[in-house]
């Protein structure tokens, strides 16, 4: 068992009731929407993956780390654009490949893309 604190880190976001992120032993938990929703899916998608990924360095973890993310996406006729920009942010080395689901899903405003990972932590 780690040396870790057994209590949940739990990191603000600016939505009430809700964190962005948290973490709990080696495990990290985020979630992200783009901060501009007058975008497309492709500037949307691209500011979700770099708000996840900025949370999980914050929490001790990285993009290779993800073990499972979910995509929810508003319209599934964008979601080979997506595909697009999510192999690129990942690379091109399968051992940093997360298991993944997407859905299409009815999002708030303008929302096009929502995306929530599960992540280890690194080793200290």
């Amino acid at each position: 068992m780690s040396n870790q604190s057994q209590e949940i880190e739990r990191k603000r976001g600016i939505y009430q009731g809700r964190n962005k992120s948290s973490a709990y032993q080696d495990l990290v938990w985020t979630v992200a929407t783009a901060s501009n929703t007058d975008l497309g899916i492709v500037e949307q998608t691209r500011q979700t993956l770099k708000t996840i990924e900025n949370n999980l360095v914050e929490l001790g973890s990285d993009k290779t780390r993800i073990a499972s993310a979910q995509v929810f996406i508003a319209n599934m006729d964008d979601k080979p654009t997506m595909d697009k920009v999510w192999c690129d942010w990942l690379g091109d080395n399968p051992e940093h490949w997360p298991q993944r689901a997407c859905l299409g899903v009815a999002l708030e405003g303008d929302v096009l893309i929502e995306v929530t990972v599960t992540a280890v932590r690194c080793k200290e």
